[in-house]
Parts: structure tokens; sequence; C-alpha cells
């Protein structure tokens, strides 16, 4: 049976995290105005600076139309009052709707990166579960390696090597489960289920983690 190596594993998750982490069209060398679009969002201090701009704009456009226009009558005064409690209670319904669904996502985030630590912490103390001579050590020297792309990729803005760090979280993936299943498979009792449970734990919490972020 072909064995399945480093550049195997890479070639098969190239394009998938390519695909969730990139902008369509930014290319390979991260440059253009995909990622010039997605540097500017990822700052919020632009955006506020921006929206304020732009309404400072609005209004500025307003009070100068409304100069210019004939003055409102009575009657079609309060019907553009009408129109404005409307459209306030709107707007008021969206901002309700938006910050609820906002923390919603903030604590589902919360939740799954604290199940991925607990699943981390757990997995390294059943490592005692597998016999030192068949994975106990290169397992927690593989969580090691695991848990700092972890918390790099939180760390990290740049798009690119972000992508390396999910290839590389990929690899690590890969081999902390060769360095479980073989030993489990050999001797099939509830002890080293309890140590394959959790690695499995692991691999799938990073999947959850990301995908609520």
């Amino acid at each position: 049976m072909k064995s399945v190596t480093d550049p195997d594993i890479e070639a098969c998750y190239r394009p998938l995290y390519s695909s969730a982490r990139d902008p369509i069209g930014k290319g390979s060398n991260g440059n253009g105005p995909d990622r010039m679009s997605s540097n500017i969002l990822d700052n919020p201090c632009i955006i506020f600076i921006a929206l304020l701009i732009a309404q400072s704009l609005a209004a500025y456009l307003g009070d100068f139309l409304h100069r210019r226009g004939r003055p409102i009558h009575k009657d079609e005064r309060e019907d553009l009052d009408t129109i404005k409690t409307a459209i306030l209670t709107l707007l008021a319904l969206i901002i309700g709707f938006s910050f609820s669904m906002a923390v919603t996502r903030y604590d589902q985030r919360k939740n799954y990166e604290e199940a991925e630590a607990n699943a981390i912490g757990t997995k390294y103390v059943r490592a005692d579960l597998l016999p030192v001579d068949n994975g106990a050590l290169s397992v927690r020297e593989l969580l090691r390696k695991y848990l700092d792309q972890r918390i790099l990729f939180y760390e990290t803005r740049d798009q690119r090597q972000i992508s390396q760090v999910n290839i590389e979280t990929a690899k690590l993936q890969a081999d902390l489960w060769s360095a479980v299943w073989p030993t489990a498979n050999a001797q099939p009792t509830q002890v080293l289920a309890l140590a394959v449970s959790g690695m499995n734990d692991v691999l799938n919490s990073q999947g959850y983690t990301q995908a609520a972020g």
C-alpha cells in the first residue's frame, strides 16, 4: 500500500484551505484589490473613520438640498414625520438584530475555543494511556507543536502565513492520528479507546472553532 507523504498531505489540504481562507481572485502572490479590501475590512478604525466621513457628507448634502428646495407644507410635513418614524423603527430593529446575532456568534466561538483547549489538555493527559514505547512521548511532543500552531493561527493576520499554518496543522493532525491509531488497532481495549476518543475530539474541535470564526 502506498504511504502518505508530507507532499501528498499538502497537496490534499492546500485547495481546501486556500478556498476557505483566501479571497477569490487574490492570486498566488497575495496582492491585488481583494487583499487590499480584506486588510481594510479587518481594521475597525478605518471603517469607523470612513463611515463618519460618509455620514457627515450625507448630512451636509441633505441640509444643502433642503435649503435649495421649496418650503414643506404642513400636511406634507405630517407625512414625512410618519415616514421618519417608520424608518427609525426599522433601523432600531436592524441594529437590535445585528447586535443579537453578533453576541450569539461571539458566544458560540468562545465556547468552541474553550472546548478545543479542553480537548487538547485532556488528550495531553490521556497520552499516559498509550504504551511508552508505542507513542506516548511522541503524541505529547506532537501536541505541543500542534498547540503552537493553533495559537499562531489566532495571533497572525497575514493571509499567506495563515495558509501555511493551516497546512502545517493538517500535517500535525495526520501525524497525531498516525501515532494513536496503530497502537489502538493492535490492542483494541477500552483504555486505548479513550485515547482514540480524545484524539478524535482534538481533531473535530479545530474544525468547529474555525467554522465559527
